[in-house]
């Protein structure tokens, strides 16, 4: 059986990200706006799946789509992410009660190494595309380039910046002109910014 071609897996993969968002599937409506594609296009790439044995779909009903889990080599293509919720001052990121548990989410969005996600609360990098309520997805590491978007410990506190080396400082920059940067000595980065999941 051919491979879906990369539309067919970009709208496989938010069909995923979307059942594990809302507990249900997406209507072939909300495909076609998430992609800015017709319906006819997006029912089209949904019949594909369907015929590459990938999804299964009940005609008769909304939101009547389910992913039909692949053979048991599946994991060589998937990687489960550790998804953590909103992280009080304090308290170590990985602690057990930030855990809410695991997102299955394709290799190539996450890259090789350990990686961990984030729920997004605030709107201090709105600039750079990342909202509220977004899943922001970590390669765990603790050093980062200039520019890169990081998520650091400052203060006992995690904050969502992109991050700059400065002389003797660290400067973590918002991406909102509402947020003043922060500027500071002594500084942790946890992980580096690789995908982001948002659900419409």
């Amino acid at each position: 059986m051919k491979a879906p071609t990369r539309r067919q897996t970009e709208v496989l993969d938010f069909i995923k990200s979307f059942l594990f968002n809302h507990k249900y599937p997406p209507t072939i409506r909300e495909i076609a706006g998430h992609f800015g594609i017709s319906v006819k296009g997006a029912y089209d790439h949904v019949k594909a799946l369907e015929k590459k044995g990938l999804i299964a779909c009940d005609n008769n009903r909304s939101r009547a789509i389910e992913i039909i889990d692949p053979p048991s080599d599946e994991d060589s293509d998937h990687v489960k992410v550790p998804l953590l919720g909103h992280v009080a001052a304090g308290m170590p990121l990985f602690a057990e009660e930030n855990y809410e548990g695991t997102m299955t989410l394709p290799a190539s969005m996450v890259g090789n190494g350990r990686v961990f996600a984030l729920r997004v609360e605030g709107e201090s990098m709105t600039g750079a595309g990342i909202m509220d309520g977004d899943v922001a997805v970590f390669a765990q590491q603790p050093f980062a380039e200039n520019g890169q978007i990081v998520v650091a410990m400052v203060d006992e506190a995690v904050t969502l910046k992109r991050f700059y080396k400065e002389k003797n400082r660290v400067r973590l920059q918002a991406e909102n002109p509402a947020y003043p940067p922060m500027y500071t000595a002594d500084v942790r980065i946890l992980g580096r910014l690789v995908s982001l999941i948002r659900s419409y």
